[in-house]
């Protein structure tokens, strides 16, 4: 090899060692990934940094931020990118897919491009011969280069609809036979599109994807911000495949169609890492799979990044620090109990504590806390897991859900023994809470001395800080919501509206928060309780008391700039 070769294989090697150092220094790979990746790429002889990429330990944007950081270039967005092509006469589409480069825009003479690595030994030289140019590099990612080359040069073929090509037509979607569907499982083609589906919905935030097969179609969904937008899917024909795959990975029985199941996958995506609940029925065309998405990284136990604050947040933080007693969270399915019971654990989670849980299925892996996963097949049921807890001498004890009269029994006994009872109902507001423990068999005396308060939530979307538009409120909409008393002393009040711009994917929400009201154990909501008492009239005794509702609560956001009113009446009867 020339002088010229070693040294560009120098500077190419002392680039690759310095982004995984860079990586390790700001945190995105930990010491044992360090060594692994080291491992790997001397057995491989392949450079870190694609050992790096092909085991998912961090996103292709942090990847190429930390090439940028040792390289000293910028990093392209995607806003970066040209509406139309450029040079196109002079750079072949085979060429900027090779090299994965793409032109940005001429700079006094200077071509700028955006490039994955441009250290490539030819790549600069090619440009500049090719073009005409001096060139100057931006650092891009793949997947957002692969785009714009099929957008500004391409036929617009997606990246799913690349794969399909190779998948054929040939899959039965009536097959029985296991090995066949095994074989249909494991092709290349078809491990590539679960695993693009599933890519898709961690860039797209998404919090649940549904896979459901339909007469002659298979239709793939993203349920984004509380709301589920219908995305590119799989061809029909490969319908049977891609369950049995997704199966394969949750270790279910893929033979057995007939009844629904339930499973877990763990994987890494793009630097993230994921838990995914997997839950499949059948229907009429086949097995309707959906697949909750629990980002281990992305969710932060705070009260306040949840949305809770001012009185709604002295309120919770008072019953939480209460030494014993029952504190329930109610609301409809999807409306963030869980999230919100794992906040109050992780504020009630010191040495002094012995903190025990019983689940089903544990959602998220809290260090320090003894957490049970129900198993009712071999009779670990919520009420067997709650007589064997109690013998465990914890402080506090956390019920996924209160499912039967019995685990509420054992649950309240439990608090007058002298835990902490933290749990979840299914119910509208916070009074309807009390009303149905009573539905359910607890006698009006015990819910009075043992429920410390009830918590009711629901989620709306987070309006993107972005691009929100602020807008004037009409008179007779601000007399009738009364929003003047939302409005701190000396502002003027405004609502805002969603736009939708590149950082919210054109939604105008990015996000989600809680609006919630509690309701505490006063005096007047025990006697109300002792005579048996509606919800109606409990709620408007707690209303008297103090509490401020979800309605009034989603207001109150709405005119602070952090939800639409749009929002607050999609979730929220008026009070």
């Amino acid at each position: 090899m020339s002088v010229a070769g070693n040294s560009l294989k120098s500077e190419l090697s002392i680039s690759d060692k310095g982004i995984a150092d860079y990586l390790l220094d700001s945190g995105k790979i930990t010491t044992g990934d360090m060594q692994r990746i080291q491992r790997l790429s001397e057995e491989a002889a392949e450079p870190m940094t694609g050992v790096i990429a092909k085991l998912g330990l961090v996103s292709e944007r942090d990847l190429a931020h930390a090439l940028g950081k040792v390289l000293g270039l910028p990093l392209v967005t995607q806003d970066d990118y040209p509406s139309v092509p450029i040079l196109e006469d002079k750079l072949s589409q085979r060429f900027m897919r090779e090299g994965r480069v793409v032109p940005l825009f001429l700079d006094e003479g200077k071509l700028v491009v955006a490039a994955v690595n441009p250290n490539e030994g030819y790549l600069k030289d090619a440009l500049a011969m090719a073009t005409g140019y001096e060139i100057e590099f931006r650092i891009g990612t793949a997947a957002e280069i692969e785009t714009a080359i099929e957008k500004l040069y391409g036929t617009g073929r997606s990246a799913m609809g690349e794969i399909v090509d190779t998948l054929g037509d040939d899959s039965d979607d009536s097959s029985d036979d296991v090995e066949h569907l095994k074989d249909m499982a494991s092709e290349a083609p078809v491990i590539r599109l679960v695993n693009l589906i599933i890519q898709r919905s961690v860039e797209s935030r998404a919090s649940d994807i549904h896979i459901e097969p339909f007469e002659g179609r298979l239709k793939v969904r993203y349920r984004i911000d509380g709301v589920l937008q219908e995305v590119e899917a799989p061809p029909s024909h490969s319908t049977a495949a891609v369950i049995s795959r997704i199966k394969i990975m949750a270790k279910l029985n893929i033979a057995e169609r007939r009844v629904p199941q339930d499973g877990r996958i763990t994987m890494r995506v793009q630097g993230k890492e994921l838990d995914m609940r997997v839950s499949t029925v059948p229907t009429l065309f086949g097995e309707s799979v959906v697949i909750r998405l629990l980002n281990k990284e992305s969710v932060k136990f705070d009260f306040e990044s949840l949305g809770f604050e001012g009185e709604t947040l002295k309120r919770l933080k008072h019953v939480l620090d209460l030494p014993h007693g029952v504190v329930l969270v109610t609301g409809p399915t999807g409306s963030g109990k869980s999230t919100t019971l794992y906040t109050a654990l992780h504020r009630l989670n010191t040495p002094e504590r012995k903190i025990i849980t019983v689940e089903d299925p544990v959602e998220y892996q809290l260090e320090g806390i003894n957490q049970i996963q129900v198993k009712p097949q071999v009779g670990l049921d919520f009420a067997n897991a709650l007589r064997a807890i109690v013998r465990q001498d914890p402080d506090v004890i956390m019920v996924g859900e209160m499912r039967d009269t019995e685990t509420v029994r054992i649950a309240v006994q439990s608090a007058l023994t002298g835990h902490l009872v933290l749990s979840t109902l299914h119910t509208n507001d916070a009074a309807g809470g009390i009303t149905r423990l009573m539905d359910m068999g607890v006698e009006d005396f015990l819910l009075t001395s043992t429920v410390n308060g009830i918590v009711a939530q629901r989620l709306v979307r987070r309006l993107c800080q972005h691009c929100r538009q602020q807008h004037a409120v009409i008179p007779e909409v601000e007399q009738e919501l009364g929003l003047t008393r939302y409005v701190k002393p000396g502002e003027e009040l405004r609502l805002y509206s969603a736009n939708g711009c590149p950082q919210c994917g054109g939604t105008g929400y990015h996000g989600r928060l809680s609006l919630a009201e509690i309701l505490l154990m006063t005096d007047n909501i025990r006697q109300l309780i002792m005579r048996h008492a509606n919800a109606t009239e409990i709620n408007n005794a707690a209303l008297a008391d103090g509490m401020e509702n979800m309605y009034q609560d989603g207001l109150r956001k709405a005119v602070a700039g952090l939800t639409t009113l749009e929002e607050v009446v999609r979730v929220c009867e008026e009070d």
